[in-house]
């Protein structure tokens, strides 16, 4: 039998022309997801800007649009409104998920199809539907214009599909696990939560991420649900810099760069479960 060659082609065999072609489709497709957010820091350094196209970015770079954000607007206040939405919602949601998620991995119960397939029709219908009738639902418990309203609109957008994604994950954890968990006298609530909860920590990292980002940049029930400035995270509060009579374009850009933050910092120490949790969950289903 004949050795096949290796058709892996290590860095030192690649041919100088493959090589410049490889390194410059990669600086390329670096630029163009790097550009966008690099126009938007220089725009929040020019105090002033009024959308021109002429970048003098040594000459006037200043901190003035982040100084009059932060000292000048109620950006502190939508901010914290945010965390406490974004947080709460990603707490709610993950908890409610991991336990679906988990019982229609392991059991076969009535009606078990029925909600898998309800779960997945729910993400047909796009946030422009679905805004009227759950305004009318928060108008008729009373919880417009809080944050409650906010939780269970975006709670009622994450949960299926985290759902959909933890039985997935649940699905590739073996069952064997479970039927120790009852030996040892383990009831179902136990095994989940003593064991299969902790080796499912990726999954739960990755759901947790998206339902915080999904909370963290929503609009729609944001402006919709809210009518104070006291209570309007920062989605809905940064409108006030763009308005119908004025585009304060340099101090919109300094808030866009402001609230990157928060969901840096939540990337960074979920970043190591992202790629084990996005892997695992699609292995079986």
């Amino acid at each position: 039998m004949k050795h096949r060659p290796d058709r892996n082609v290590r860095r030192g065999e690649r041919s100088f022309g493959k090589s410049v072609l490889l390194h410059a489709t990669l600086v390329g497709a670096s630029f163009i997801a790097v550009f966008p957010i690099l126009w938007v820091l220089v725009i929040s350094l020019r105090p002033g800007f009024a959308g021109s196209s002429e970048v003098h970015l040594f000459e006037t770079s200043s901190l003035d649009n982040y100084r009059y954000v932060l000292t000048n607007t109620k950006f502190a206040t939508w901010m914290a409104n945010s965390l406490v939405v974004s947080f709460a919602t990603t707490a709610l949601s993950v908890f409610l998920s991991a336990t679906a998620g988990y019982a229609l991995s392991r059991f076969r119960f009535p009606g078990h199809r029925s909600l898998m397939w309800t779960f997945l029709v729910t993400q047909m219908f796009p946030v422009a539907i679905l805004v009227v009738p759950l305004y009318n639902a928060m108008n008729a418990l009373g919880l417009v214009n809080t944050h409650t309203s906010l939780i269970l609109a975006y709670a009622t957008v994450a949960v299926p599909f985290c759902t959909w994604m933890l039985k997935g994950y649940f699905d590739a954890i073996p069952i064997e696990i479970d039927e120790a968990g009852r030996v040892d006298g383990l009831t179902p609530i136990g095994t989940f939560w003593r064991l299969i909860f902790p080796l499912a920590r990726p999954g739960l990292a990755v759901t947790a991420f998206y339902t915080f980002l999904q909370a963290w940049g929503e609009v729609a029930y944001a402006t919709a649900f809210i009518t104070s400035d006291e209570q309007k995270t920062l989605s809905a509060g940064l409108q006030a810099f763009v308005t119908q009579f004025k585009q304060e374009w340099g101090y919109l850009a300094a808030a866009s760069i402001l609230i990157t933050v928060p969901a840096g910092v939540v990337f960074f120490f979920a970043q190591k479960h992202l790629v084990a949790g996005l892997t695992a969950g699609g292995t079986k289903g």
